[in-house]
C-alpha cells in the first residue's frame, strides 16, 4: 500500500571480530581484535603457487611484503599492519608448494588467433597440473595462487583479439564442424581435441574456475600487474597499496577456511538466498538458462547450489522464472543443507532476486518450506532514475532509507560515510529499490538486513558494497556454472566461485 514518503536513517551495521568484539569497519576490527575465526585458522600456513618461474618469484616477493606494514596517508584507505598482525597468520615460505608453467608454452598459445583454442589451451596448462597434483600428492593445499602473465589476462577475455602478425597460428574449426557427429577417417583424434575447446566460454577466469570445481580445488587468480615491483613507482598507485594488501589478505584468510568477520547484530535462525540465473546461449530467442542459489547463513558464510538447466528465460518479459518442480528442488537443497549444519530448519528464509516471483515458482518455494520455515520474497533492483540531493558539501549518507510503500523502500548503500568524513565515489549515489513481493515482512527490517549483507564480501576488505552479497556475485557465479557444457559441481562453499 502506497504511503506518504518517510525518511529514516539506518545505523551502520556492526561486525563481530575476535573475542566477540564489534566494529563497523572491517579494517578497524581486524587491526584491533583480529579475525572472528582466530582460533580456527592461525600460525604458519602453507600455500600452493602455480605459474611461470619469474612470476612465482615476483609473487613470493609480494607475499613477503604483506608481512610488513604498508603506510598510507589517505584517510579513506587505512594503513595495513601486516598479515600476521591483522589475521594472526604467516606464510611458511620454506614449505611453499610450487608448480611450474613454462612461459614458452603460454607464449606459444598466445599466437592462436581462435580465442576458443587460445584460452582453452591456456587454462589446461594450469588445470591439468592442478588436477594431477591433487590426485597424486599427499600434501593438502588449501588454496592455490594462480599467477598469470598480463597478456593472459588481456587476451583471455571475451571479444579479445591478438594483434596481427605473420607468426600467428590459425588452428581452428569451421562453425559447422564444431558440433558435427560425422567421423573423420584420418584426423578424428585431432578434430575431437579441437572441438573440445568450443564447449567452454571464452573467458580465462571463468573457464579455469569451472574446470576445477568438481575437483574441489580452491584458487585465487593473480595478475602480473598486481604484484610486480614497478607498481610501487607511482604515487597514484602507492596510495592503493594498503587497500590491495587488505583485499588479498582477507581473501587468503577466507579461502583458507577462516571467517574474517560476521554480522554483529544478526537475527538468529535466519538464512538468505540469492537466486542466480545465466542463459546458456546468447541467442535472443533462446529460453534455456541455468539456475543456482547462493545461501548465506546468519554467520555470514555461504554455499552455492546448482539447479537444473531449463526454459527459465522469457524473451518477452526479459525475466527468469523457474517451474514449480525446480523451484521446489532448489529450496529443498538449501533447507537440507541448513538442517545438516544445525540440526534444525531456519525460522525465516529471505529469497533475494532481481525480478518478481511468479505464481508457479512461488508455489514450489512454499511447498518446499511448508511446516518448516517462513519464506519472504524480496526484489532488489539498482535504479538510476531516482536520486536525493542534500544541502551539504556531501551527498546523502549511506544507510538512508526512503519508505514509499508498506512493502517498498529506496535504500542508499552508497553515500557519505562519517567514518571517513567523505563519500565513496564522485557521483551522486543511486539507491536500491527494495520491495517485498511475496510473503509478509517488515520493510525496515528487510532493509537493515540488506545493509548488513552489503558488508559480507570476503573477496575484498572494504567498508561496504553497493549491493548485498546475495546478489553481488550472481552474474559471475552464473558465468562460472555455464562456462562449460555439462559441468558438474555439486554443493560447494562460496569460496570456490570468488
Amino acid at each position: 500500500m502506497i504511503i506518504d514518503p518517510e525518511i529514516q536513517y539506518l545505523p551502520e551495521p556492526r561486525l563481530t571480530f575476535g573475542f566477540n568484539q564489534k566494529a563497523i569497519d572491517p579494517r578497524d576490527g581486524l587491526l584491533l581484535y583480529g579475525p572472528f575465526d582466530s582460533r580456527k585458522v592461525g600460525g604458519a600456513i602453507t600455500l600452493g603457487i602455480i605459474g611461470p618461474e619469474y612470476l612465482r618469484k615476483q609473487l613470493k616477493d609480494y607475499l613477503k611484503r604483506l608481512h610488513s606494514p604498508i603506510v598510507n596517508e589517505d584517510f579513506a584507505r587505512p594503513n595495513f599492519p601486516g598479515i600476521e598482525s591483522a589475521f594472526g597468520i604467516s606464510i611458511n615460505f620454506d614449505s611453499l608448494i610450487e608448480i611450474d608453467i613454462k612461459d614458452s608454452d603460454l607464449e606459444q598459445y598466445k599466437k592462436y588467433v581462435d580465442s576458443h583454442q587460445r584460452i582453452h589451451n591456456w587454462t589446461n596448462l594450469y588445470v591439468d597440473k592442478l588436477i594431477q597434483y591433487t590426485s597424486e600428492e599427499d600434501r593438502i593445499v588449501s588454496i592455490w595462487l594462480v599467477v598469470i602473465p598480463e597478456y593472459v589476462y588481456t587476451y583471455g577475455r571475451p571479444k579479445s583479439r591478438i594483434p596481427k602478425d605473420e607468426s600467428n597460428i590459425t588452428t581452428t574449426l569451421r562453425k559447422k564442424d564444431r558440433e558435427t557427429n560425422q567421423l573423420n577417417l584420418f584426423f578424428q583424434e585431432e578434430e575431437d581435441k579441437l572441438r573440445e575447446a568450443y564447449q567452454f566460454e571464452v573467458n580465462f577466469h571463468n573457464q579455469l574456475k569451472a574446470k576445477v570445481l568438481q575437483h574441489r580445488i580452491v584458487t585465487q587468480i593473480i595478475r602480473e600487474s598486481k604484484i610486480c615491483e614497478y607498481s610501487l613507482s607511482s604515487e597514484d598507485i602507492i596510495k592503493f597499496e594498503s587497500a590491495k594488501a587488505w583485499n588479498i589478505s582477507t581473501t587468503l584468510y577466507y579461502k583458507l577456511g577462516g571467517l574474517p568477520w560476521k554480522l554483529g547484530d544478526v537475527r538468529d535462525n535466519v538464512c538468505y538466498l540469492g537466486l542466480v540465473y545465466k542463459k546458456t546461449e546468447e541467442k535472443d530467442k533462446s529460453r534455456n538458462a541455468c539456475c543456482a542459489a547462493q545461501m548465506f547463513l546468519d554467520s555470514g558464510d555461504g554455499m552455492v547450489f546448482r539447479g537444473n538447466v531449463g526454459p527459465w528465460w522469457n524473451p518477452q518479459t526479459k525475466e527468469f522464472h523457474l517451474s514449480r518442480d525446480d523451484a521446489y528442488s532448489m529450496i529443498s537443497q538449501s533447507m537440507d543443507a541448513f538442517y545438516a549444519k544445525f540440526n534444525y530448519y531456519p525460522e525465516e528464509i529471505f529469497i533475494h532476486a532481481k525480478t518478481y516471483f511468479d505464481d508457479e515458482e512461488w508455489a514450489g518455494f512454499n511447498e518446499a518450506t511448508q511446516g518448516k520455515s517462513r519464506i519472504i520474497g524480496v526484489r532488489i533492483r539498482e535504479v538510476s532514475n531516482f536520486k536525493l540531493f542534500r544541502d551539504s558539501s556531501y551527498c546523502v549518507p549511506r544507510g538512508l532509507m526512503l519508505k514509499y510503500d508498506t512493502h517498498g523502500a529506496y535504500l542508499w548503500t552508497k553515500g557519505f560515510i562519517p567514518r571517513f568524513k567523505s563519500q565513496i565515489g564522485l557521483e551522486v549515489p543511486s539507491p536500491l529499490d527494495v520491495y517485498i513481493t511475496r510473503g509478509s515482512g517488515d520493510i525496515t527490517t528487510v532493509c537493515k538486513d540488506i545493509l548488513g549483507l552489503s558488508k559480507l564480501n570476503y573477496n575484498t576488505c572494504i567498508y561496504g558494497d553497493g549491493v548485498p552479497v546475495t546478489l553481488k556475485f550472481a552474474d559471475s557465479i552464473g558465468e562460472i556454472l555455464t562456462a562449460g557444457r555439462n559441468m558438474r559441481s555439486g554443493v560447494l562453499p562460496f569460496k570456490h566461485y570468488i
